[in-house]
């Protein structure tokens, strides 16, 4: 994933806010602001990484490795039960 996605640069311009404001305050430099931002990009990296993994729909490796395990597959939702 790029860092330089646009869900990315709005979460670490989110997460710049603060930043900035103490920046405009005076209560950083200018130098404390510019190091700051880049964490702040990472971190808005960080989290829309975590987001986009939390919110993956699984994959059906999973219930590969159930049936070589020697358990019944599943029937599929709408099939037909098989003859005998």
């Amino acid at each position: 994933m790029s860092p330089l996605r646009w869900d990315v640069l709005i979460t670490g311009f989110v997460l710049a806010v603060p930043v900035l404001m103490l920046g405009l305050r005076g209560d950083l430099s200018a130098d404390d602001v510019a190091v700051r931002l880049v964490w702040c990009l990472a971190a808005g990296w960080a989290a829309v990484a975590l987001m986009r993994f939390a919110t993956a729909p699984r994959t059906p490796a999973a219930a590969g490795v159930r049936r070589a395990q020697g358990a019944p597959a599943e029937p599929l939702a709408g099939s037909e039960p098989a003859a005998p």
